[in-house]
């Protein structure tokens, strides 16, 4: 258990991390659907699939050096940056980390399971939110 010093070093790590991943976010979002049109949702592909590229060598680069996920790399770069840039990247590096241990079927669960829970929050979270604050029904 981190003492209350780790611990608000480690979140102060997280938010520094997050300061500029959420605004980069923002920025190349935007940037993508103003140029490709918001019809279909380019911006967030976009930034889920680099955010999933970088996560991708973060974590080669984490496993190379051995830091552990506690590291300020990891808390700043992976849990701050990609963390407020997207969550896919972690979701992905998960997945992969199932297969490259052998863990495909579970892997495949993770990869369904999370589609539909993720999808089904989303509409439910909708169909809660037209009721309580437009009130009617979705």
């Amino acid at each position: 258990m981190p003492s209350p010093s780790e611990w608000l070093t480690d979140a102060l790590l997280v938010a520094l991390g997050a300061a500029v991943g959420t605004p980069a976010r923002f920025f190349v979002s935007g940037l993508v659907a103003r140029r490709l049109g918001e019809t279909f949702p380019w911006g967030t592909l976009v930034v889920n699939v680099t955010g999933c590229g970088v996560m991708g060598v973060v974590g080669c680069l984490a496993t190379l050096r051995g830091l552990p996920g506690d590291s300020a790399f990891w808390l700043i770069v992976a849990t701050g940056f990609l963390g407020s840039y997207t969550t896919v990247s972690s979701f992905a590096l998960q997945t992969r980390a199932l297969v490259r241990d052998g863990e495909r079927r579970l892997a495949l669960g993770y990869v369904v399971l999370s589609l539909l829970l993720c999808l089904g929050a989303v509409a439910g979270g909708f169909a809660v939110g037209q009721v309580l604050l437009a009130g009617g029904a979705p």
